[in-house]
């Protein structure tokens, strides 16, 4: 392959120079790519920038230089399937997803059966665009965000980036506070702000060095954490306290499931717009169909496994039916501090210091579940622009961990329960995203086969993204007229259970609005610009 100039990611630009120069332009960005857009390795040190400086720093020690630009082939060396199943399996081991399962007794007020069904099915149907998108790392090299602008756009793509970056950082803070919270509710004398620095920067040295160091820490890091969850799971059976709830009839169990569902539906669909990210190193060689089959088993097995945990363990929460305070030690531990007062009520009593390591290594799973937000955060900033691009992704990682620890260090106190729901609102936007990616997909180019990968960077031969942009408006639109969340409850959300707390179906509403407006708008898209 010859190399040609190319000044990638410059607004509007189409490489034309077909000179093998070696160039850099003024911003520092490196401009060899070959013919199919992709950017050989080496060529992030040349020159004397201050871009290539830092690179070759960089490069000293180990720390991965490449950024959104697509990957060679002769480098894509990554044959080892497994390490995409445990990249999941770890990053979902965690106590975040135990907690996600708890939720159904105090929170949706469900049965042990209705709940147990409704993570077993939403959990099959949320991580399924995470699987197939993770197959077209390998087909085109790309991330995930990059791969995004042939459905939304080269500027459409730019908002789809924000709502990325807000998950991120966002969901960054609520996990690292949880994590503190264990951490403290072991030794009080372990401050919320120390807990949560301690995370963020373990956190940061692992997404320091990039896609091999993320991958291989995923490899290992969920096997602490199971052997934890299993001796959560046996001493909670020894003792007796599961109690099989009943499932409730009428409006307030069809809100309830519809709630809770859309909790566990935002949670195992909310690696979409990362996936690609974690298997562009793997060769165009490599089966669909295994890498498709190695994501699930990565996703469904922790999910399913800490979630049904999480709510075996709340059943034994007891309330007073009048007062409704707490009258046993899970409610009471529960009520006190949260997901970590319960794990202490059932670990603390028969293992005492045990109990409390046993914790700790529970906290420590919270750097596994953010790796993957904090190694994508950097990928979706450099999406933003030419001068964000300009910045290395390890730096932009660095960036990423003092703004979400400058957030979660007020709001361990203060507004945890804000960020939370904030979260949990901006979560419909990959809703929207699969309804318009999917049918690009499969509509309209037709499969893999009507994607040519070296335009990436030809903002003038991309889609248009009008009509991206527009179905997306339409997607949130769905979303806030299904919603029922804390701050709001939409006014179809509000008809559906009671009406104080509504059903939730703001995530099939946000799909089916941006699906069918997208088809629509994005036919006479194409008749009119052609592309």
């Amino acid at each position: 392959m010859g190399v040609i100039k190319n000044e990638y990611d410059v607004e509007g630009y189409s490489p034309t120079d077909t000179e093998p120069t070696h160039k850099h332009i003024s911003s520092g960005l490196p401009v060899y790519a070959d013919e199919t857009g992709a950017v050989p390795g080496e060529s992030f040190t040349y020159g004397n920038s201050l871009y290539a400086r830092i690179q070759r720093f960089a490069g000293k020690y180990a720390i991965e230089q490449r950024g959104i630009e697509r990957v060679p082939e002769n480098e894509r060396s990554d044959k080892n399937l497994a390490k995409v199943g445990t990249m999941w399996l770890a990053a979902n081991m965690v106590v975040s997803s135990f907690a996600i399962g708890a939720l159904a007794i105090p929170v949706f007020q469900l049965g042990f059966v209705d709940a147990l069904l409704t993570i077993l099915f939403i959990n099959l149907l949320g991580i399924t665009p995470v699987c197939f998108f993770s197959t077209f790392g390998p087909v085109f090299g790309l991330r995930q965000m990059v791969l995004s602008r042939f459905f939304f756009g080269w500027w459409g793509v730019k908002i789809i980036a924000v709502f990325n970056i807000l998950a991120c950082v966002g969901w960054s803070s609520v996990n690292v506070i949880v994590g503190a919270q264990l951490l403290n509710a072991v030794n009080n004398d372990v401050p919320g702000y120390a807990g949560i620095i301690i995370i963020a920067a373990c956190t940061f040295l692992v997404t320091l060095f990039g896609y091999k160091v993320v991958h291989y820490y995923e490899f290992y890091s969920w096997i602490p954490s199971f052997i934890i969850f299993l001796i959560v799971l046996g001493e909670f059976a020894h003792s007796g306290a599961f109690v099989n709830l009943p499932m409730k009839v009428g409006n307030s169990e069809a809100g309830g499931v519809l709630s809770f569902a859309a909790s566990v539906f935002g949670f195992a669909t909310g690696w979409t717009s990362y996936a690609a990210d974690y298997t562009v190193y793997q060769p165009h060689t490599v089966s669909r169909v295994k890498t498709f089959a190695w994501t699930w088993a990565g996703l469904i097995f922790p999910l399913l496994f800490t979630e049904m945990l999480g709510l075996a363990v709340a059943t034994a929460m007891t309330f007073d039916p009048t007062t409704f305070e707490p009258t046993n030690n899970y409610a009471k531990g529960y009520e006190g501090s949260g997901i970590g007062g319960l794990l202490a009520a059932v670990l603390f009593p028969p293992l005492g210091r045990f109990g409390q390591f046993c914790l700790v290594v529970l906290a420590l799973s919270i750097i596994a579940n953010n790796c993957p937000n904090i190694y994508s955060v950097g990928l979706s900033l450099q999406v933003l622009g030419r001068w964000t691009q300009a910045v290395p992704r390890f730096i932009w990682t660095f960036v990423g961990t003092l703004v979400y620890c400058a957030i979660a260090i007020p709001g361990y106190s203060h507004f945890e329960s804000v960020l939370e729901n904030f979260m949990l609102v901006i979560g419909y936007w990959l809703a929207i995203y699969e309804g318009i990616s999917l049918p690009e997909h499969f509509i309209f180019k037709r499969g893999f086969s009507g994607y040519d990968p070296a335009i990436y960077t030809s903002a003038h031969l991309l889609p248009p993204g009008i009509a991206a942009i527009v179905a997306f408006c339409f997607g949130v639109f769905g979303a806030v007229m299904g919603m029922a969340q804390v701050w709001f409850i939409g006014p179809i959300g509000k008809h559906i259970g009671t009406p104080t707390y509504g059903g939730d179906i703001g995530f099939p509403l946000a799909f089916a609005f941006a699906f069918i407006s997208y088809c629509v708008l994005r036919t006479v898209e194409k008749k009119k610009f052609g592309r």
